[in-house]
């Protein structure tokens, strides 16, 4: 999945950018509010954290501007500006939470699952595919009971898939929601990593779960289909 940190603060932005790749999200990051407004009508964002004073344009600007977009992923609000009256005024505006600095960031990552669960995407924490199980919040998979050993990019390349089984997902779209705004889509690095996993969960298959799509990208099949 994919996540937008908008925060002016780089050693902030980071910190956060950091964490939620450790938790298997692809992450952009922009320091001020135009280059986010462009980078939000540019992109498909699962969810966005969005500082409220920035220069050039300020969260609530953004917010109100990419909701008349027609925008409607998630928008959590970390800011320093804790009044009552500042969070009914975001929230009123078409934000989904708020969150205060200073903060805890296993108190941002609950509220990060919490918005996915109550988002357009059904975040389901372990999924299973003809024998797989891969669960998220441990970042473990089990072929047929046995733990096989994934990278980072590679686990999150696996969970895009599944959650789009028997989904056509061009190249476009891995890149997407699996790499980040700065990934170069003109190099071979998709197939490299599918090559990889392919060599870990097909390899010993009669029925292989994973296709290429001849000049589209790829499909996660399961075997009954």
């Amino acid at each position: 999945m994919r996540i937008l940190v908008v925060e002016d603060e780089k050693k902030l932005a980071a910190y956060i950018k950091k964490g939620l790749e450790e938790n298997h999200f692809a992450i952009d990051v922009s320091h001020d509010g135009e280059e986010s407004l462009f980078m939000l009508n540019t992109n498909e964002y699962d969810l966005v954290i969005l500082d409220i004073m920035l220069p050039k344009k300020n969260g609530l600007e953004i917010l109100r501007e990419a909701r008349k977009n027609g925008k409607d992923m998630p928008v959590l609000f970390l800011t320093a500006k804790d009044a009552v009256e500042d969070k009914a005024y975001g929230l009123d505006l078409g934000a989904d939470d708020y969150l205060v600095k200073p903060f805890s960031f296993i108190e941002l990552m609950a509220r990060i699952r919490a918005l996915i669960r109550r988002g357009k995407v059904h975040y389901q924490t372990r999924l299973t595919v003809a024998g797989l199980s891969l669960d998220v919040g441990a970042h473990r998979l089990y072929k047929n009971g046995q733990p096989v050993e994934l990278t980072n990019k590679e686990f999150a390349l696996l969970e895009f898939f599944m959650r789009n089984l028997n989904t056509v997902l061009t190249r476009t779209q891995i890149a997407e929601h699996v790499w980040d705004y700065n990934f170069d889509s003109l190099t071979n690095v998709i197939d490299v990593f599918v090559n990889r996993l392919r060599n870990k969960i097909d390899k010993d298959r009669t029925h292989k779960l994973i296709h290429t799509i001849k000049g589209v990208g790829y499909i996660m099949k399961d075997e009954k289909s």
